[in-house]
């Protein structure tokens, strides 16, 4: 399965992933979402995400929302 990667607007720390190329199945109240990335089916998931937990999440909600960590003072994004 290809893992679409997404950045909300409404919250600049949420991403999410789906199985779609659109957003149509992400949540609205975070809306709206931008495309950031494609994970192709034989890549590794960014950050050590596990790709069973991502696909699973994905079947069962239409999605698998996770969120950035916040810098540490003086640290730069």
């Amino acid at each position: 399965m290809r893992l679409y990667m997404f950045t909300s607007r409404a919250n600049a720390d949420l991403r999410a992933f789906s199985g779609e190329s659109v957003s149509d199945r992400l949540p609205e109240k975070y809306a709206p979402w931008d495309p950031t990335g494609v994970v192709r089916p034989e890549s590794a998931p960014p950050h050590g995400f596990s790709r069973a937990t991502i696909e699973a999440a994905i079947k069962a909600d239409g999605f698998q929302l996770w969120r950035t960590r916040a810098p540490k003072s003086g640290e730069r994004r």
